[in-house]
Parts: C-alpha cells; structure tokens; sequence
C-alpha cells in the first residue's frame, strides 16, 4: 500500500463543504432522531431537526412510529415544536388537520374549494427505522435499509445488550466542541492517542495493545480485551452474557453504540452545528430509565477524563487545520492494524471524500 495522506484542512474548515455535507450527506445516511420511548402513547410526538430540515416523529393509533416532514401541506407553516401528545395535528397556521398517519382530516371552509379533494393531500413521509429502540430517519426514500449499511451491527448488539428494548434514557450529557463534526468524529475513531492522553480509559478498562477497530459495512467496529475488571469501582457481573467486555459501534456518520463492562449501553450523537462548531449528546441508558447510581457516576467519570480531553485535543487540532504552516501528513497505517495504526481514518476519510463526490 502507498502512502496515504491526511485530508487537506479545507474539509474541515470551508463554510461551503459544510453546507456540501448538509445538503447531501446528512440528508442520505442513517440518523438519529429519538428514543422509541419518548413516542409510548398513541399521539406522542418528538419534533428535531435533519439536514436544516425541520421534522417530527409520532406514534399512531396502529402503534406504528412515522416521520414526516414538519410543514403543513396548506402555506407551508411549521406544525408541531418540541414533544407532547396530539389527537391529531392542527396546523396553528389555519387549522388545518391531519391524521396520525399524515392524511388531512379537514380545514376551515375546504369544502367551499370545487373539485376539492382530501384524499390527495398528505404529510410528506420519511423513511424510518427502529434500531434496538433508537429511531433512525433517511431523507432519501430510496435508501438501502440499515441492515444493508451496517451490516451484523444490530445482531452484535443484542449480544452485548440483551436487555435493549426495557432500556430508557437516563441522561443525556451536551458536550459542546469548537471543531468541525469529522475531527471528533476522526478522534473517536482511533486509538493511537489513547495510551498518552486517556489514562483512566487506557489502564482502567481496556488492554490498548489488544484494541482495535475494522469496518463492517459503513460501520467502524472497536473491539479489545478488557484489564483486569476485579479493580472496577461497580460489579460488572449483570448475569447476561458479555457481561465482561467491552465494544462499541460507529455508524456512519453521526452516532456511535458503546457497551462497558457489565452491559451498560451509551451512545455518542455528533450533532454539527457548521463548519468549525458540534455539540456531542453523550446518552447513558437504565432500566426503565430509573436513577442508577452506577450508570450516573460513569457519565460523571466520562465527563470529566475521556470527554474532557478529548475537547482540549480536538479544538486544538481545530485551530491547527487553519494554520498556514500544516501540510495534511500520512496516515499511520500498520498492515497488522491494531491500536497504533490509524487504518480506521483512512477507511473514514474515504467515505468523506466519496460523500462529497456524490
């Protein structure tokens, strides 16, 4: 294999590939929207927004969970904000109404309109899927199922988390970072700075010379050994299987599945802002979402080692892509692969040059 370089600073820094990625990829890949748990009674809805889009997902009389686009069909005013519960969904504009499933109901004076017909307007749907209890969306209805992008992913996590669908969110952490999206993305998705800048995570859970991550579709498997787990501050011993180990599962290209020792689940949602800013929701889960005190005092300890550094190394990587002096390095890249060698960025900054050339 031939040198690789890394990618040119202007990935990171121009406004206009931002808004390149905006429009394009992140209205063609997988992303989050919710927790299947905020949606449990026939009328609950969550709005978010995707690719400078504004949605909302809501849950039907048929306990189907639908996305639609969050614009009424008559002059486009938005319909829904936040989360709540709905009957149905009137439009605060003029009033006009729609099904749970999307189908108008009715509008103030229609029936006035000739040849009027109701049957033919409807919410504009997305695609969308239940993945272990997390919702995803796909702006592109043509768009292969998540299966076929992550492929083995959701299988590999139900041995890791068998206890998923009585999971509920407990916290949510907002870690805001002054980067581009793909530099902490990029961080996340190596381990060569692990062993100098992330003690407490290097020598307290994994064994770094076993660590690894490879792909598996559009998905960045990170695998390892754990230390000895006898030292741990909570019992690990949850009685399900993998209860000893630890994993994690990126998927392309904004969220990320970890399991600690002891089957506990958290996750990373990059959320980017623009081009030099990204706000990361570290999600810890609990049965029932009820407190836990060994899922909380994680999140603290996360916050304050792994989080923590982290955001000194990415703003500081930030600020060094505008720097006239950097010219982009070669990748570290070990035909043995392992925890030293940065092949895991290579196959990620393939899929943002390819992202961008499409």
């Amino acid at each position: 294999m031939s040198m690789i370089r890394a990618l040119e600073a202007r990935y990171y820094t121009d406004p206009a590939i931002f808004e390149a990625e905006e429009a394009g990829l992140f209205a063609r890949t997988w992303q989050f929207a919710c927790h299947a748990s905020q949606l449990q009674e026939v009328g609950d809805y969550v709005a978010f927004d995707l690719a400078g889009e504004s949605l909302f997902a809501i849950k039907g009389r048929d306990d189907e969970l639908r996305v639609f686009y969050n614009v009424c069909q008559h002059r486009a005013h938005r319909l829904v904000e936040g989360a709540g519960t709905a009957r149905v969904v009137v439009c605060p504009y003029h009033a006009w109404t729609y099904e749970l499933t999307g189908e108008l109901r009715a509008g103030p004076n229609i029936k006035a309109v000739p040849g009027f017909d109701r049957s033919k307007i409807c919410l504009t749907e997305v695609r969308a899927e239940i993945f272990l209890g997390f919702l995803f969306v796909n702006l592109d209805p043509d768009a292969a199922p998540m299966e076929d992008w992550f492929p083995g992913a959701r299988d590999e996590l139900e041995g890791f988390v068998p206890n998923w669908a009585t999971l509920k969110p407990l916290e949510w952490v907002e870690v805001p970072e002054a980067c581009n999206w793909k530099v902490s993305v990029e961080n996340y998705s190596e381990c060569y700075h692990c062993a100098l800048n992330h003690p407490t995570f290097a020598t307290g859970v994994i064994r770094p010379e076993t660590y690894d991550i490879q792909p598996q579709g559009h998905c960045l498997r990170h695998t390892t050994e754990c230390n000895d787990l006898g030292a741990m501050s909570y019992d690990i011993n949850s009685g399900m299987a993998n209860h000893d180990r630890y994993s994690s599962w990126y998927l392309w290209p904004l969220f990320s599945f970890q399991v600690y020792p002891g089957n506990i689940l958290n996750t990373y949602h990059w959320r980017p802002v623009d081009a030099g800013r990204v706000v990361v929701w570290r999600g810890w889960y609990s049965v029932d979402g009820v407190e836990n005190q060994v899922v909380s005092k994680l999140a603290v300890q996360d916050r304050d080692t792994t989080v923590a550094e982290d955001i000194t190394l990415v703003e500081s990587v930030q600020r060094g892509l505008g720097s006239r002096g950097y010219v982009p390095g070669p990748l570290v890249i070990d035909p043995d692969c392992g925890v030293n060698s940065e092949h895991s960025v290579m196959h990620l900054q393939r899929w943002m040059r390819q992202a961008l050339e499409r």
